[in-house]
């Protein structure tokens, strides 16, 4: 009777509590997966900072080469691991020749591997010109700069301006000349947001005052990044600007850039191009506009000689003008 007993009873409850069913003598139970949250494995990553919007068409105009005319020669001597200063002699037949001391001083307060701060550039030239710059990490996510030019001892512009970067964006205000006497000065706001890993919307609103003239003007502006090429448009009242970015190859880098500006009721289109050869330490660039100018610069770095030299040519075929140029930089 007890073994009787014994085989009807029920099976004691399974680990987990009331309200699981029993298993017969006999049976298993299938295996359950685990539950997942949801969205625990797909979390999406961060939007990255977009960077500057003073800075959207930087990436193709890198691409451009800039004009020098007559002979330029410049010698970088650094100092110590933080201060470096250069000397700039110009010889030109077009305009005044002119020579230029500058100082760079770099601080010790490191935020990465690239940067450390206070930053402090300046050069003057010999008839008493100087233009400055100091830039300053305030915190991790604020920058403040201030910029001041000076001609013949004279003050002539300076501004300062003060950037913010958060997870996503960047948000910058600049002001330029203040005069609170005159009641003159211009304000300018800058925002730009990353709407995806790719894509940045921002916009530019510029304020400016002076005795009997007041305006303001708004632009807003979009950058799309991709692999191996950066696409930005700007659109404001004053016009447009559109810049295309391709790096064929770690050799090739192309660059168009189209500008129309309604107040000169003008347009213009320039394609500009850049090959470097590691093997030869050499970089060219080239440059085509619709005005017919044609331009180039070739820089070669006589390694292990601390000397580059570089070459420079812009030809007007419109107004049948033309442009040499070269350079020598030591140190």
């Amino acid at each position: 009777m007890g073994s009787v007993l014994a085989a009807s009873a029920p099976s004691p409850p399974a680990p987990g509590g009331a309200g699981l069913v029993s298993v017969p003598p006999g049976f298993t139970m299938p295996s359950v997966a685990p539950v997942s949250i949801a969205g625990s494995q797909n979390e999406e990553p961060p939007l990255p900072n977009p960077g500057a919007f003073e800075e959207c068409h930087r990436k193709c105009k890198e691409v451009f080469p800039m004009p020098m005319e007559g002979v330029r020669l410049m010698l970088n001597k650094g100092l110590s691991n933080h201060f470096q200063v250069n000397h700039t002699v110009l010889l030109s037949t077009v305009g005044d020749s002119s020579y230029r001391f500058g100082a760079t001083y770099v601080g010790t307060k490191q935020t990465d591997q690239a940067e450390a701060f206070p930053v402090i550039v300046g050069d003057m030239d010999n008839t008493g010109s100087l233009n400055a710059q100091i830039i300053y990490q305030v915190t991790e996510r604020v920058r403040s700069k201030l910029a001041f030019q000076t001609q013949q001892q004279k003050f002539v512009n300076w501004q300062g301006d003060a950037e913010y970067k958060g997870e996503n964006f960047t948000a910058a205000v600049t002001f330029g000349n203040p005069d609170v006497l005159v009641g003159s000065g211009i304000v300018v706001a800058h925002y730009l947001q990353s709407v995806t890993p790719s894509l940045a919307l921002g916009g530019e609103l510029v304020y400016h005052r002076r005795p009997g003239e007041e305006g303001t003007v708004m632009s807003l502006a979009g950058r799309y990044t991709g692999s191996n090429c950066v696409a930005t448009l700007t659109l404001g009242g004053d016009g447009g600007h559109a810049s295309y970015y391709h790096k064929a190859n770690d050799q090739l880098q192309v660059g168009v850039d189209f500008e129309a500006s309604a107040r000169m009721q003008d347009t213009s289109v320039s394609l500009g191009y850049q090959l470097d050869v590691p093997n030869a330490n050499l970089v060219f660039k080239g440059s085509l506009d619709s005005n017919w100018v044609v331009g180039a610069t070739l820089e070669k770095k006589l390694q292990p000689l601390p000397l580059s030299l570089a070459l420079c040519a812009f030809l007007n075929h419109r107004k049948n003008t033309f442009k040499c140029g070269f350079g020598i930089a030591l140190g």
